[in-house]
C-alpha cells in the first residue's frame, strides 16, 4: 500500500450551484488545491523544487458518487497511481464527512514552460513520488 497524502480543503460558497450542492467543475478546484499543496508546499518542503517551473494536465478523470454540500471542509486523500518516465496519474478521492463522495485521475506531464515544451521526470521528483506510487 501507498502513502496518501491527505488534504483538507475547505467548500466555499463559490463553489455552489443552483440547487445548493457543490458545482461539478468545482470539484476539479478542489482536486487542484490538494494536488498544489503536495508538489508545491511539500515537495518544497523536502527540497524538490522543480515541479514549480511546471506541470501540466493532459487529462481529467472524475467520478460523481454523491452530492456534496456547502458546509465543512472536505477531506481529500491523493496517490501516484502510474509513474512514467514524462507523466504520472495522480489518483484521489474526496470524503465529505467521511463519505466517499468523489474519485478521480489526472494524467499530470512535467513541463518546461520557458521552452514550451514536456520534460521527463527528474530523479529527485521520482524520488519524492515513489513513497506515494500505488503498489
Amino acid at each position: 500500500m501507498s502513502d496518501r497524502f491527505i488534504y483538507d480543503v475547505a467548500v466555499r460558497w463559490s463553489d455552489m450551484d443552483a440547487y445548493g450542492h457543490v458545482n461539478n467543475a468545482r470539484f476539479l478546484t478542489l482536486y487542484e488545491e490538494a494536488r498544489v499543496a503536495l508538489f508545491f508546499t511539500a515537495a518544497r518542503a523536502l527540497g524538490v523544487t522543480s515541479f514549480e517551473e511546471g506541470i501540466v494536465i493532459s487529462r481529467h478523470e472524475v467520478d460523481y458518487l454523491r452530492p456534496v454540500d456547502y458546509g465543512e471542509a472536505v477531506r481529500i486523500e491523493l496517490w501516484v497511481s502510474q509513474l512514467r518516465a514524462a507523466s504520472f496519474t495522480v489518483s484521489y478521492e474526496l470524503f465529505d464527512e467521511d463519505v466517499l463522495a468523489s474519485r478521480a485521475k489526472s494524467v499530470c506531464v512535467p513541463y518546461n514552460l520557458k521552452a514550451g515544451f514536456p520534460r521527463r521526470l527528474s530523479e529527485p521528483e521520482r524520488e519524492f513520488l515513489k513513497p506515494y506510487l500505488e503498489v
